[in-house]
């Protein structure tokens, strides 16, 4: 009991008094804000998780009342048939939504088309001029992408980049898959199902590819595996702009008649429903075919056995978690958590049914 009666009693002056600095610079490290050294800093949070401090919510919320609505800004592809994927992040944010929005908290969202590069930079520029308390994307696009997180850090907006992160850069915090790991999975899973004679392909199916880092990441855990077992398997590579079935399935019809004893093929993305649909259309059911994600076109195919495998990471779930974060980092001052990596999911046609996004 004294220990909980401790706990309760541990305000911000206690923490300073301990910390040997001033209550001003105390608040700062609380609700996350810059003018505070790292030493200070560490120094002032282990006093914090030593007396177990929490912030007063009551008047938090008080605080949010008189200071109005909190606008968050979402930026995503425009979702559609091809863009399926999508769906799923945005239905998590929808979920987070439902949940904050008697906080005062309003979600704005930004669509842009995931073939076209010019539509995310003008979706961005909307963005900043919008001036939202927070922001939630994917940076499909590195450079404008970048161009966005920087002026975020330096207006003081906090950001939470979902699905893939941005390569070489120290993003403020990413919720998503670690690519390399989940396309080093995939290779786990192709070794143990394919003879060492056995040619594999890995197909990258993606309008934009030279600058796909999550397509590229994976490529390359898969080739690691590969390499790091002294593995003999020739592995081969179908690259597609086209993401039409037709200019896809021309593509697999002439290397499959080049190559023979093809024994597997890794899509590196969502579309991996297509490969599927030209296996079946051609009988090729000795071909063992993984790609990622719970798509309906993807499920259907997993359910007829032309998929073997689907590598699903949780999209709903970032969606919402990210939003959750920025809400909690804004209202209640929560430390935003720098990575939070998603589960790395194998989905076959068997536990298919109860796999939840």
């Amino acid at each position: 009991m004294k220990k909980n009666n401790a706990k309760a009693a541990a305000g911000v002056k206690e923490i300073a008094r301990l910390a040997q600095v001033s209550i001003a610079t105390v608040d700062r490290v609380i609700h996350n804000r810059e003018g505070v050294s790292e030493k200070t800093k560490t120094k002032i949070q282990a006093i914090i998780d030593k007396l177990g401090y929490q912030p007063n919510v009551l008047a938090q919320r008080l605080a949010l009342a008189t200071r109005g609505t909190i606008n968050l800004a979402v930026l995503l592809p425009v979702i559609s048939p091809e863009t399926e994927f999508w769906q799923a992040p945005r239905d998590g944010i929808t979920k987070a939504e439902s949940e904050i929005k008697q906080y005062g908290v309003n979600i704005h969202y930004f669509y842009f088309d995931q073939n076209d590069e010019s539509t995310f930079e003008k979706q961005v520029k909307k963005i900043i001029r919008f001036k939202p308390q927070g922001i939630l994307f994917t940076p499909t696009f590195p450079d404008p992408a970048v161009q966005l997180t920087e002026h975020s850090k330096k207006a003081g907006i906090p950001y939470v980049l979902i699905n893939t992160d941005i390569p070489g850069y120290d993003a403020m915090c990413y919720i998503g898959p670690e690519s390399f790991h989940s396309g080093y999975l995939a290779a786990q899973l192709v070794h143990y199902c394919t003879a060492r004679d056995k040619k594999i392909v890995i197909a990258k199916i993606a309008r934009e590819i030279s600058t796909n880092y999550a397509i590229l990441r994976k490529e390359e855990g898969f080739r690691a595996y590969f390499k790091d077992r002294k593995l003999e398997n020739p592995l081969l590579t179908l690259d597609s702009k086209d993401t039409e079935y037709a200019g896809v399935s021309r593509k697999l019809a002439k290397l499959i008649k080049q190559e023979q004893n093809i024994g597997a093929i890794f899509v590196t993305n969502s579309r991996v429903s297509l490969v599927a649909r030209y296996l079946e259309a051609a009988g090729r059911t000795d071909i063992i075919l993984l790609g990622y994600d719970f798509t309906t076109d993807n499920v259907q195919h997993l359910k007829a056995d032309n998929i073997d495998f689907l590598i699903c990471e949780k999209p709903q779930e970032q969606g919402y978690r990210g939003i959750m974060t920025l809400f909690q980092h804004l209202v209640y001052s929560n430390v935003i958590e720098k990575n939070y990596l998603m589960p790395i999911d194998i989905i076959t046609r068997e536990n298919y049914l109860f796999y939840r996004n």
